[in-house]
């Protein structure tokens, strides 16, 4: 090989890695983080288990991907090591589809039909398709799919070029000679395993393994011990993830490294053992792509059928490694938060799934925060008011967490919905943070209330019981549109932060007339001025939440502009207006 050919071998290498990770990026996007939820819900059996890691690896075409989310799963608490194991045999089944996919490069015929089927012959076509959908595309999923073609295209166009660049050394003595020392089993293994551990995918380091088999260099004895030491290379990512996880994460990584040794072990004994007996017929023949996707596949289904009855020897012999420690019995602090996994921000769709969960509950406890408050006015007890306080206290270690982590993850390469939902999320989680501090204030009148003995006008009483209703009804309608992620209910919330605006108004044209009247001391009227403040403002902040979700299904949209346009061009707003305001009359409803 001359200098140009080495070069096209280093260019085809880069455009296969590149166009590896161009398509495993798409393919990430398009699930949305959908197919990380399948798999920390539906792990109940091994054998569920082991299918979906297969499907979900076969999907994103990364196992190593696969084992790092697990080892974020069983870190975070959502999945226990059991399950894990399943998912992480099923990964390696998943991960031989891509060897298949590599193998039609080696698709000899003068048919046409069978040629079709060739990369080389339809990746110009997808490169076509991608780049036309990619750089037309007006919605994100054209766009991801167009992003899968090109990865592709990508990534056969390399597979290609590298084959091309090799081919010559068939004919080349010190090449083959070279590659006599892969003959030995030991140094087989070991150069397959460094060989996947640097590039830290075993899908890519078959692919080049594939891509030279072409000069006919390598035997059927010769690729099994590397493809072996392909697959130990590949629990290097997956012990790397495991490094500052706890020691459930740190188990699941070992389950993986047992896991592909105890395989290899068995598989190259059997293999060798039975080769000096019987003499394999086809050990000494030359292998080619096809062959070696064969290969990989027997031995990653073979060792997942051989070892899934032993689940729980290898969970036992990762205790055996890692051993229960005093402080894993104790309980760990904010353990909820542990979900908020930094393993999860390489892929954003699911991380972006966990910090709406935890949102979620967030806002419910704003809501309940807030509701509580309103009931310490007309109920007041010392324990309601601590109530409000720490769960005050609580949202504000929401919002840290959720805030450090989605201000993380907005610095990922996201793509564009994801980029859209991140910010909508850290939007309404200050919103909500606010609600929170309103109702302390609240409380805080209410004790002041009660410590000097101060009452309201039984007409005042009135109003503000229509106002607490009015605030009750706009909480509902903006958390549960926000939790479950609800427009319809969302666009709802508008016209009824109108009608507050205008209530609260009326509230405090009655207020200064009983105070001109004498109906109301100047200290009390203060504490009804800063309570009415309070409630105007959680509707402000519904609103805002309301708006954050809407904006999420039209990013065209802006907050003003659609505020105005309902107001002025929405029939059915002015309509929901007028229902609001005679739902909410104060004359109505106080007489």
């Amino acid at each position: 090989m001359d200098l140009f050919g080495g070069l096209t071998l280093a260019g085809g290498l880069a455009l296969f890695l590149y166009g590896m990770s161009v398509m495993g990026g798409g393919l990430e996007k398009i699930s949305g983080g959908r197919l990380e939820l399948f798999l920390e819900r539906l792990t109940s059996n091994p054998i569920k288990a082991v299918s979906l890691g297969a499907l979900v690896t076969a999907v994103i075409q990364s196992s190593s991907a696969t084992t790092v989310m697990v080892v974020g799963f069983v870190n975070s608490g959502i999945m226990k090591l059991s399950q894990a194991i399943g998912i992480i045999m099923g990964a390696n089944v998943g991960t031989t589809i891509t060897s298949w996919i590599l193998s039609l490069t080696g698709i000899q015929s003068g048919s046409i039909l069978v040629r079709l089927l060739k990369p080389s012959s339809f990746s110009p076509v997808l490169a076509l398709i991608g780049i036309i959908m990619y750089m037309s595309g007006k919605n994100n999923k054209k766009k991801d799919v167009g992003e899968i073609l090109l990865g592709f295209a990508v990534l056969m166009f390399g597979m290609e070029a590298m084959s091309d660049a090799v081919k010559p050394l068939a004919d080349v003595p010190e090449f083959t000679n070279l590659l006599t020392i892969f003959q030995n089993p030991i140094l087989g293994v070991i150069i397959g395993a460094i060989l996947t551990a640097v590039i830290q995918s075993s899908s890519a380091s078959v692919g080049i393994l594939q891509a030279l088999s072409v000069t006919g260099a390598f035997t059927y004895s010769s690729v099994i011990p590397i493809i072996m030491g392909q697959n130990i290379g590949t629990c290097v990512t997956a012990m790397l993830s495991a490094i500052g996880a706890n020691k459930n994460a740190k188990r699941t990584a070992f389950v993986h490294l047992y896991f592909n040794l105890i395989g290899a072990v068995v598989f190259m004994a059997v293999y060798f053992g039975l080769d000096v007996f019987i003499d394999f017929g086809f050990s000494g023949r030359r292998v080619g792509a096809a062959g070696i996707a064969l290969i990989h596949s027997i031995f990653n289904i073979a060792t997942t059928v051989i070892l899934l009855p032993f689940i729980r020897g290898l969970e036992k012999l990762a205790y055996l490694t890692i051993p229960v420690s005093e402080e894993e019995r104790l309980p760990v602090e904010d353990e909820e938060f542990q979900i908020l996994d930094e393993r999860f921000l390489q892929t954003p769709g699911f991380a972006i799934e966990q910090c709406r969960s935890l949102a979620n509950k967030m806002a419910e406890l704003s809501k309940e925060c807030f509701l509580t408050a309103m009931e310490s006015l007309s109920s007041y007890s010392k324990e309601s008011v601590q109530t409000v306080i720490t769960l005050e206290e609580k949202i504000d270690l929401y919002q840290d967490k959720l805030g450090i982590y989605l201000t993380k993850l907005n610095s990922q390469n996201l793509a564009y919905q994801d980029s859209q939902n991140a910010s909508m999320l850290l939007h309404c989680i200050t919103d909500l943070e606010r609600i929170s501090d309103h109702a302390v204030n609240v409380a805080e009148s209410a004790k002041e209330m009660h410590k000097r003995k101060l009452h309201f006008s039984k007409k005042a009483e009135e109003e503000m019981h229509v106002y607490k209703e009015a605030i009750e009804d706009i909480l509902n309608r903006a958390i549960g549109a926000f939790t479950e992620n609800d427009e319809k209910r969302a666009l709802t919330v508008e016209p009824l932060e109108e009608v507050i605006d205008e209530l609260n108004k009326d509230i405090r044209k009655h207020h200064m007339k009983r105070l001109r009247k004498g109906k109301c001391t100047i200290d009390l009227g203060l504490i009804f001025s800063d309570i009415a403040t309070n409630y105007e403002r959680v509707a402000d902040h519904c609103s805002n939440i309301a708006v954050y979700l809407i904006q999420e299904q039209d990013t065209a949209l802006e907050a003003h502009s659609y505020v105005n346009e309902l107001k002025e061009e929405d029939i059915s707003f002015e309509k929901q207006v007028e229902e609001l305001e005679e739902k909410y009359s104060l004359r109505k409803r106080t007489e």
